[in-house]
């Protein structure tokens, strides 16, 4: 198996393929192609086409040549099959334009949302696309209809940064007008009261939504890696500040890890899927967790 496709799950190497529709196509083929290559325990590619055959279903549809592979039976799912609706809420605000290397934190967002759309149409879900900052700035509605994954790759391709941060008031507005339960993915650096996030979070949970949340952080927020006298400049009007980095490093990891560790408890009492992602992370863990999540809620 050529090794070339995996290379396209690095974020950097993604950012020199010029159009979304060509980046989300190699991040879900180089992800297909390690399913292939190394399955993942719980789930494999046929998950992508298939879905596993139950009691009721016509045996005429039972794939062999599946079977002949795994030893289990598969039915191959039909394109006007659509098993799920889901809605990929995305973070523009200005704090997610932070980037320590090439690629920021909306970039990498993107180019996330981007990969889960196009393997969500591989499955025949439904798939919309909702972006916020401390309000809602777009919508396209879930479908699976011919050119609408197009469209959503085309608005992912030419997204403008927004304002200041404010998570749980524009997903409180979201969760009031999706009434048809399906799945939330929320994209975002939650740089918010984390309180206030799950409270938001729950909002979806009591319309009867599945959720599951990437966390997308910069590395360097992650791990402070700051040495001589810096200056910092918040991105949403916070003001500046110049200090000496290991005078402050420590609390600041350990907020961080705090901040990170209540939303991580809270997701968990709620049965919500959380994961938190560094941007110089591959995105084939980000699908690894977006299947894994999947394969349970069907």
């Amino acid at each position: 198996m050529p090794a070339q496709p995996i290379q396209f799950l690095d974020p950097e190497v993604l950012a020199s393929i010029t159009g979304m529709e060509l980046r989300a196509r190699a991040v879900v083929e180089g992800f297909l192609s390690g399913l292939h290559r190394s399955p993942y325990k719980g789930f494999s590619v046929e998950f992508a086409e298939y879905r596993q055959y139950t009691p009721g279903d016509d045996p005429r549809h039972i794939d062999w040549k599946v079977y002949a592979r795994t030893d289990r039976y598969y039915v191959k799912e039909f394109e006007e099959e659509t098993n799920l609706a889901c809605h990929i809420l995305l973070d523009l605000s200005k704090s997610m334009t932070y980037a320590s290397g090439k690629i920021s934190k909306l970039t990498y967002g993107s180019y996330l949302a981007a990969s889960l759309a196009y393997l969500m149409f591989r499955q025949r879900d439904a798939v919309g696309l909702i972006t916020f900052d401390h309000q809602i700035r777009s919508h396209l509605p879930a479908r699976m209809k011919p050119g609408h994954l197009h469209s959503l790759l085309v608005a992912l391709e030419h997204l403008t940064p927004g304002e200041r941060t404010d998570i749980a008031e524009p997903l409180h507005q979201i969760a009031d007008f999706l009434s048809k339960k399906g799945m939330i993915i929320l994209i975002s650096d939650l740089l918010d009261a984390p309180d206030r996030i799950m409270q938001a979070l729950q909002h979806f949970r009591f319309r009867g939504h599945e959720i599951i949340v990437f966390h997308v952080m910069d590395h360097a927020e992650l791990t402070f890696p700051f040495h001589s006298t810096t200056r910092f400049v918040g991105l949403e009007g916070e003001g500046q500040i110049l200090t000496v980095p290991q005078s402050v490093k420590e609390q600041y990891l350990q907020k961080l890890r705090e901040h990170v560790e209540t939303l991580r408890k809270g997701c968990g009492i709620h049965h919500i899927d959380y994961t938190i992602l560094d941007t110089q992370r591959p995105l084939d863990f980000a699908l690894q967790e977006y299947l894994a999540a999947r394969v349970g809620k069907v």
